[in-house]
């Protein structure tokens, strides 16, 4: 690191063996968050058959109105998209997961 922090260590049997950190320099060296999708989202694609849009959609208990309206697509183009298999143009795909509130990578296959 190239500034001062306060970096406590910890020795055993005369070497050191841990680094205390500050807890917001700990955070910082977190990878990025990492995709995660709830168990019930799993369980609607691998039980149900859907694809993640529908599960996602499901799951959160919105109508296929309330998220066409917010990805500002028709309803008929979202009742579409939850029966294909297709892969989504990446601009679908944010729109979609915008209007869910999730992000991009939670609806990629």
């Amino acid at each position: 690191m190239s500034t001062h922090t306060n970096v406590q260590i910890i020795e055993q049997d005369g070497k050191p063996a841990f680094a205390v950190i500050p807890y917001d320099v700990y955070l910082k060296l977190l990878p990025a968050e990492e995709v995660s999708i709830p168990h019930e989202v799993v369980g609607l694609v691998i039980k149900k058959g859907m694809n993640l849009i529908k599960a996602w959609r499901t799951h959160l208990g919105l109508t296929q109105a309330d998220v066409a309206k917010n990805a500002d697509i028709s309803q008929a183009a979202l009742s579409q998209m939850e029966r294909s298999e297709n892969k989504l143009r990446t601009a679908t795909l944010k729109k979609l997961a915008r209007a869910m509130g999730l992000s991009e990578e939670q609806l990629r296959d």
